[in-house]
């Protein structure tokens, strides 16, 4: 059974940081690519960054720059550190594979709200 715990979220002022965490129970994890997603409300799930499973990194162009994926594949962990937030970013982040599937499981996520 896959699961995906998310934490870290919370309420910052613009132009401030946050830091994701992500710990996935998930068998062979070091093996996959992983991907934060967020979710922002009456907008469709959209991927802002992945890691592949060698630490190469991409970005959604609206956060590059401003955030930095990686993974500590001993700890099956994967992080989002998130810098010069802005009010466009607020939406709920979910760490996931990069696996195109229609029934995947799915975390909680973890709520950012960046306002003054």
């Amino acid at each position: 059974h896959v699961q995906f715990v998310e934490s870290g979220g919370g309420l910052v002022q613009p132009g401030g940081s946050l830091r994701l965490s992500c710990a996935a129970s998930l068998s062979g994890f070091s093996i996959y690519a992983m991907g934060w997603y967020r979710q922002a409300p009456g907008k469709q799930r959209e991927l802002v960054a992945g890691i592949t499973s060698g630490g190469k990194p991409n970005y959604a162009d609206s956060v590059k720059g401003r955030f930095t994926i990686s993974r500590d594949n001993a700890k099956n962990t994967v992080f989002l550190q998130m810098n010069s937030l802005e009010p466009e970013d607020t939406a709920v982040y979910h760490c996931n594979t990069l696996i195109r599937a229609p029934n995947k499981s799915w975390g909680q996520g973890t709520q950012v709200t960046v306002s003054m």
